[in-house]
């Protein structure tokens, strides 16, 4: 009986011990997507704000640095207008949007508030759906390879759960649709703001 209670209480330390040396990490978070306006080529593209979800995957490589990878959903319509300022009448075209995305993080440890700044590549991955929303059916996907920057907050609300405030951006050319009336030939800043909670493992 006694040697049971050695071994309990050993498992239990143990377990102990590995929760604290806890290196990864997986996160859910809601997002908002806002792209900014591009004018090239005579062509002025806009395109909606919306929401979606972000999925993350962070592995600890030093108790400063981590690697991630993240998916990102979120639907929008992007609406394009040919002339001079957008004379004439504009294109709507409902698209799907999916981000994939690999980039190193430094964070630092203030008790329970760990700010962090990321960096990385990827690609965003703009789909057009064949609904009401599109009034143009002969496009196709776009997939624009670009950079993603980032910077947050996560707040320790017990050793296996933070919340994560942040805000990110990516750089990539805007989406076409392979239309050459949709060329703008132009990059866009997409703003992704996101929170949600992360589960440490």
């Amino acid at each position: 009986m006694k040697k049971m209670m050695v071994f309990v209480g050993l498992l239990f330390l143990a377990t102990a011990a590995f929760a604290q040396e806890s290196r990864q990490d997986i996160s859910l978070s809601g997002i908002a997507v806002a792209d900014p306006q591009v004018y090239g080529n005579t062509v002025t593209q806009t395109s909606t704000i919306s929401g979606g979800f972000l999925a993350s995957y962070r592995y600890m490589v030093t108790p400063r640095s981590a690697l991630e990878v993240n998916y990102g959903w979120a639907h929008n319509s992007q609406k394009f207008s040919t002339g001079v300022l957008g004379y004439y009448s504009p294109v709507y075209v409902h698209t799907r949007q999916q981000e994939m995305t690999g980039a190193y993080v430094y964070t630092r440890n203030y008790r329970n508030f760990n700010p962090f700044v990321e960096i990385g590549i990827g690609a965003l991955i703009y789909t057009p759906l064949s609904d009401y929303g599109t009034q143009q059916l002969d496009l196709k996907q776009n997939t624009n390879v670009g950079g993603l920057a980032g910077a947050g907050l996560a707040y320790e609300i017990s050793p296996s759960f933070d919340i994560r405030l942040e805000y990110r951006g990516f750089l990539a050319k805007a989406p076409t649709f392979n239309s050459p009336t949709f060329k703008t030939n132009r990059y866009e800043w997409s703003s992704i703001p996101a929170i949600g909670i992360a589960y440490h493992f």
